[in-house]
């Protein structure tokens, strides 16, 4: 056994911790997969940039709209995957050997599991070491959640790790589930020439969106694809490439390939995390506290194995602040969770931040709401947009936004001053009134929603 400085578990947002800071400490780097975690290899990545090649194709083909004569083509399915994971796959290489190559840095490959105090082994059989280490990051993520119906079918299924790595678009595919995977994914393969069917258990897709947005998105969906919402898998019948969906409710499903993205589970169930002291939440996320501090004396975790917000610009965040607090032990920051983000970069893009209108009622907040819709602006009308709005929730005692949600082109990117203004206090009146904003341009739905708030008498 070796003892390291500091074993960092996990080669995605966990590899980002250590930096030339580290230069002066003994470090181990342990993970069964390529470098560059979910992310980089089968996560947000290759999943947005064939999500532009999807974009591509419904530009083309929508171009009739605009006066442009342009002609349908055919996605090159194999080029396109080639493109994406020739050069991904390259970039995980290379982030291992720029490892490797690092002087105080050992890399260790296959799964860790606790065995004890911060003492890990890795890998199996001849081939296991143990490591241990003064101080231990976790940072394992999770992997795609398989339901019974699935699991115990013994027929073939895909999965956001395997699906965009296919040989071809499926004929007709089958996406179990409503959330932001289903739909990014959809989009992909429509765009492909896949006929899609989506089902959802949920009265609607995207149902942890705000209302507005997700009623919005399944109406557009469903003009899309076939959506099944509010139905559920009861059992996988036939043989592969001519599987039959049985639902609860409604005719059963048949389709040549079955893409599940129902959720995700931490994957803290693989390293034996309670041998370490590691206290884990009910669903399987790891304990930590606001320094990323888990129940174990020197153990850290971050990203997905143990955050309530599954995306990696969080994970990012947590990563540096966990860099921050090994190397300042005695001035420790915190993790904000606050006003976090999220996009779905599906057909119309969506974005958000804060609370959902939901939310708010639940809570018993006094909110005012605003609603415009690109189709209300100049920029819009150059959109040929029918469907995209921006919708705001701001707190009629503090004139501070409480939310804000966007369905529509660039909403990823639109979202941001309402991030910024919610991350710094500033209050929607200010933001709408204060800074200029250019016209025509998408962000006048933005200043709009914000201008149309009825905040009345009571902000301050």
């Amino acid at each position: 056994m070796r003892t390291h400085d500091l074993v960092i578990v996990g080669a995605g947002s966990g590899n980002a911790v250590v930096d030339e800071r580290f230069s002066h400490l003994d470090v181990a780097v342990v993970d069964e997969g390529p470098f560059g975690g979910t992310c980089l290899n089968r996560g947000c990545i290759p999943s947005k940039m064939l999500v532009h090649v999807a974009d591509l194709t419904d530009t083309v083909r929508e171009a009739g709209r605009f006066g442009v004569e342009a002609r349908p083509g055919r996605v090159d399915w194999p080029a396109v995957r080639e493109r994406v994971f020739g050069r991904l796959d390259q970039e995980a290489a290379e982030g291992e050997q720029g490892r490797r190559g690092s002087a105080n840095v050992d890399v260790f490959k296959g799964r860790a599991r606790f065995t004890g105090d911060r003492t890990l082994t890795v890998g199996t059989g001849a081939d296991t070491v143990t490591v241990r280490g003064e101080q231990v990051v976790v940072a394992v993520g999770s992997r795609p959640a398989v339901p019974p119906p699935v699991r115990d079918g013994g027929l073939p299924y895909e999965t956001s790790d395997t699906v965009m790595r296919l040989d071809r678009p499926p004929r007709h595919l089958a996406v179990l589930g409503g959330g932001y995977i289903a739909a990014e994914l959809a989009h992909v393969f429509h765009a492909a020439g896949s006929r899609v069917t989506v089902i959802e258990q949920e009265d609607t897709l995207l149902a942890a969106q705000d209302e507005t947005v997700a009623a919005a998105y399944t109406a557009i969906a469903s003009e899309r694809y076939e959506v099944r919402t509010g139905t559920a898998l009861t059992r996988v019948e036939g043989e592969p490439g001519r599987l039959r969906l049985v639902l609860d409710d409604g005719p059963a499903v048949e389709a040549d390939t079955l893409l599940v993205a129902v959720g995700r589970t931490p994957n803290s169930d693989r390293i034996d995390a309670g041998r370490a002291g590691i206290d884990l939440h009910d669903d399987g996320r790891i304990v930590v506290d606001a320094f990323q501090r888990t129940s174990a004396a020197g153990v850290f975790a971050l990203g997905d194995v143990s955050t309530a917000f599954p995306l990696k610009h969080v994970a990012n965040r947590e990563a540096q602040v966990v860099a921050h607090n090994l190397l300042h032990p005695d001035a420790p920051v915190r993790t904000s969770h606050e006003a976090v983000p999220a996009a779905v970069f599906t057909h119309p893009q969506i974005a958000q931040v804060g609370r959902t209108e939901q939310q708010c009622r639940q809570e018993g907040l006094d909110h005012a709401v605003s609603v415009r819709r690109f189709a209300d602006t100049a920029y819009g009308w150059a959109l040929e947009d029918t469907t995209g709005f921006c919708k705001v929730l701001a707190d009629r005692r503090t004139g501070l936004l409480l939310g804000a949600h966007i369905l529509g082109p660039q909403a990823a990117t639109l979202i941001q001053p309402l991030v910024i203004a919610m991350s710094l206090d500033i209050k929607a009146r200010d933001l709408a009134r204060s800074p200029l904003w250019i016209h025509p341009a998408p962000t006048e739905v933005v200043s709009n929603a914000l201008r149309d708030l009825d905040l009345g008498d009571r902000e301050p």
